[in-house]
C-alpha cells in the first residue's frame, strides 16, 4: 500500500486530507461523546429529582394475600425485602439494593405513557421494575386498579400496596394442593 502511496505524484497531499479527515472524525466522535454524557447526566438528575418515597411500604398481588414484598429506606439507600417461608428463622430477607431509574426508561418495562408516571425504581437486574402511576390517571384508566405497576422477569402487572406485617406465610405453598378436579363430561 505504501509503494503505490510512492507512485502517485500527490501522496503527500493524500496523506495531509487523510490526517485531516482523521483528526476530524476524531473531534466528531469526542462532540458526540461529550453530548451523549450530558444526557446521561440529565437523566440521571432528572431519576433523583424523582420522589420515590411514595413506594415505601409493602405489596402483594392480591388484596387478599399477606405482604410479599417490602420497600424501604436503609442507610440512605433504597431497598426491597421477600417474606421468607413459614419455616424460616425470620419474617423477611436480606435487603437488595434498589435504583430509582428515570422515566424515560419505561417503555422497556411497561406500556403506559412516561408522562402518566411519578417514579421508577428497580433492582439493578431489573429483575423487578415497580413504576408508580399518577393517582389523576390511575383513577382514569379503567384498566389500572392499583397505583402500582411492577414488572417481575419479563410480565407486567399492577400489586397492591398493603399493610406491612410481620408474619411469616407459606408463600410457596401449593394453593391448589387439596383441590380435586372431577371430569365434568363424565355421566354417572
Amino acid at each position: 500500500m505504501f509503494r503505490r502511496l510512492d507512485r502517485l505524484s500527490s501522496a503527500n497531499n493524500i496523506s495531509n486530507k487523510l490526517l485531516i479527515g482523521l483528526t476530524a472524525s476524531a473531534l466528531l466522535l469526542a462532540g458526540c461523546n461529550n453530548s451523549s454524557t450530558a444526557i446521561d447526566n440529565s437523566t440521571a438528575d432528572n431519576a433523583a429529582a424523582a420522589d420515590v418515597s411514595v413506594f415505601e411500604g409493602c405489596y402483594t398481588v392480591s388484596m387478599t394475600e399477606p405482604a410479599q414484598i417490602k420497600v424501604s429506606q436503609q442507610a440512605g439507600a433504597w431497598v426491597m425485602q421477600m417474606k421468607e417461608p413459614a419455616n424460616a428463622n425470620r419474617v423477611w430477607d436480606d435487603p437488595e439494593a434498589l435504583e430509582v431509574l428515570d422515566k424515560s426508561t419505561l417503555p422497556e418495562f411497561f406500556s403506559i405513557d412516561p408522562d402518566n408516571v411519578d417514579a421508577v425504581i428497580a433492582r439493578p437486574d431489573r429483575v423487578l421494575v415497580m413504576a408508580h402511576v399518577k393517582p389523576v390517571y390511575a383513577n382514569i384508566d379503567p384498566l389500572l386498579d392499583s397505583e402500582y405497576l411492577s414488572y417481575i422477569y419479563k410480565g407486567a402487572n399492577t400489586i397492591y400496596r398493603v399493610d406491612c406485617d410481620e408474619v411469616n406465610t407459606d408463600i410457596l405453598a401449593n394453593p391448589h394442593a387439596n383441590i380435586v378436579i372431577d371430569n365434568v363430561n363424565q355421566e354417572s
